[in-house]
């Protein structure tokens, strides 16, 4: 179970960086609803899979500012990620159209 709750909050990373590559890492955490703690663990996981690159802004003074970019494989990882969860959806969805029925 736990693993199938990291690739759900990996998936919503994911799409997030896709969304909003330059956002920081409290704007990401605020609009996932993660903490920080959780943030960076899950950020760390999907770098070192390979799927994302993390870059500091090359113009930035303040040099804790990062660029979040999705990798082939990060997209790869996205695009199954997505199906997977839309799968798990559409299932849940004809469970619940059943015990209404």
């Amino acid at each position: 179970m736990k693993n199938s709750k990291n690739n759900e909050d990996h998936f919503h990373l994911l799409r997030t960086i896709h969304k909003k590559p330059k956002s920081s890492q409290r704007e990401l955490a605020n609009e996932l609803g993660f903490s920080l703690g959780k943030l960076n663990y899950c950020l760390k996981a999907l770098r070192q899979k390979g799927y994302i690159k993390i870059e500091n802004f090359k113009k930035n003074p303040n040099k804790i500012n990062y660029f979040y970019i999705l990798t082939p494989q990060g997209i790869a990882e996205k695009t199954s990620l997505t199906i997977n969860f839309m799968k798990r959806k559409m299932k849940e969805y004809d469970e619940l159209k059943k015990e209404i029925e």
